[in-house]
C-alpha cells in the first residue's frame, strides 16, 4: 500500500489571530455620517455660516494631513481612512457658529500637526487631535471662542449659554447683562434650541448618531454612561444652593457633554482598552468636568477633562488589566 505525500502550508503570523471584518477607514466614517444630523440641525439653527465653517475645518484637515505625509513624514497618502475629514468635523463642531473662517482653518492644522503628526500619525497620538486644536484656540482667541450667536435670531449679534447664565447666577457675580439673558426650556436645549458650539446644538440628533455606533459596537455605552451620570451625580449634590439640589438635567443637556462622552471619549486610541478602565475614565472625565463647571474660571470643562484624562489613559492600561488564562 503505498503512502500519499501530502503538504501542509501554514501560515505564520503576529497577533492578533482573530481578526474583525471592520476596518479603521469604516469606523471613521460611520462616526462621521453619524455625526451629520447634529450639523443639520446647527445649519438650521444658525444659517449657513454653520455650513462653511464645517467645509472649511474639513478641507483644511485634509489638506494638512496630505501635506505632512507627503513631505514631512514621507508616508503614503492616508486621506481615505476617514481620520482626517473626522478630526476637522469635531473641530469645526467645537467652534461657535460665528466664528471666522480663519480660525477654523487654524485649528484644524494645529489639530492634525499637534494631535497626529508629532506622536508618529493615526493610532500613536494620545490625545483627542480636535481637541488639542479646540484647547489652542481657546487659550489664542478667547474672545471670538466664547461669542455665541443666539438660534433664529437675526438681529441678535450674540447670547449667552445656558452654562455661562448658570455660572453667572451661581458665582454670585452680575457678569451678565440680565435684559440680555435667554431662558432655555429642557426641550430647547434637548432639541438644540440654544446657544453654544455648532456641535452642541441638538441633544436628540447626537444621541440618535450615538445610538447606531453602539447598535454597531463600534462604541461602547459604559465610558459614556459613567461619563455623563457621573456629571449628573456631581452636580446635583454640588450644584445647588445646598446639597442635593442642583439642576442636573441641565448640565446633562448643556455644553458639549454628550458630543464630548460618545464622540471624543470613546476614541479608540487615546481611551483605555478594557471595560473596567473605560469606566473609570468616564467617571473622571465626569468629576473634573463638573469641578471645572462649578467652580472653575470658565463654564465648560469636556474639553479639558478628556485631554487630561488621556494623559491618565496609560496608567489606567497598567493598573486595570484583564487576567490571563489560568491565573488565579
Amino acid at each position: 500500500m503505498s503512502e500519499k505525500n501530502t503538504s501542509v502550508d501554514l501560515a505564520i503570523t503576529s497577533s492578533p489571530h482573530i481578526r474583525a471584518k471592520e476596518t479603521t477607514a469604516k469606523i471613521m466614517w460611520s462616526v462621521t455620517l453619524c455625526l451629520i444630523p447634529s450639523g443639520l440641525v446647527s445649519i438650521y439653527a444658525f444659517g449657513l455660516s454653520v455650513l462653511w465653517i464645517i467645509l472649511t475645518s474639513i478641507v483644511c484637515a485634509m489638506a494638512s494631513e496630505w501635506l505632512f505625509n507627503c513631505y514631512l513624514q514621507k508616508k503614503p497618502n492616508s486621506l481615505m481612512d476617514g481620520s482626517a475629514v473626522l478630526t476637522g468635523l469635531l473641530l469645526a463642531y467645537n467652534l461657535p457658529a460665528g466664528a471666522p473662517l480663519w480660525m477654523a482653518g487654524l485649528g484644524s492644522f494645529v489639530a492634525i500637526l499637534f494631535g497626529k503628526v508629532v506622536f508618529g500619525g493615526l493610532g500613536f497620538n494620545i490625545f483627542n487631535p480636535a481637541l488639542i486644536g479646540r484647547v489652542f484656540l481657546m487659550a489664542s482667541f478667547p474672545v471670538l471662542m466664547t461669542r455665541w450667536p443666539a438660534p433664529f435670531k437675526v438681529d441678535a449679534i450674540t447670547a449667552p449659554t445656558p452654562l455661562a447664565v448658570f455660572k453667572d447666577g451661581f458665582s454670585g457675580s452680575p457678569i451678565l447683562n440680565p435684559s440680555e439673558i435667554i431662558h432655555y426650556s429642557y426641550s430647547d436645549l434637548f432639541l438644540g434650541l440654544r446657544g453654544g458650539c455648532i456641535g452642541e446644538a441638538s441633544v436628540l440628533a447626537l444621541l440618535l448618531g450615538a445610538s447606531y455606533l453602539m447598535f454597531k459596537k463600534y462604541i461602547s455605552w459604559k465610558l459614556p454612561l459613567s461619563f455623563v451620570a457621573t456629571v449628573g451625580i456631581f452636580t446635583w449634590i454640588f450644584g445647588g444652593s445646598s446639597f442635593f439640589s442642583g439642576d442636573y438635567i441641565l448640565h446633562i443637556l448643556s455644553g458639549g457633554l454628550i458630543l464630548g462622552a460618545f464622540y471624543m471619549a470613546t476614541d479608540y486610541v487615546t481611551g483605555p482598552v478594557t471595560i473596567q478602565g473605560q469606566i473609570i475614565f468616564g467617571i473622571g472625565c465626569g468629576i473634573i468636568t463638573s469641578i471645572i463647571r462649578l467652580w472653575g474660571g470658565y463654564p465648560e470643562g469636556v474639553s479639558y477633562s478628556i485631554l487630561l484624562m488621556n494623559m491618565g489613559t496609560p496608567l489606567i492600561d497598567r493598573f486595570v488589566k484583564p487576567k490571563r488564562f489560568g491565573d488565579k
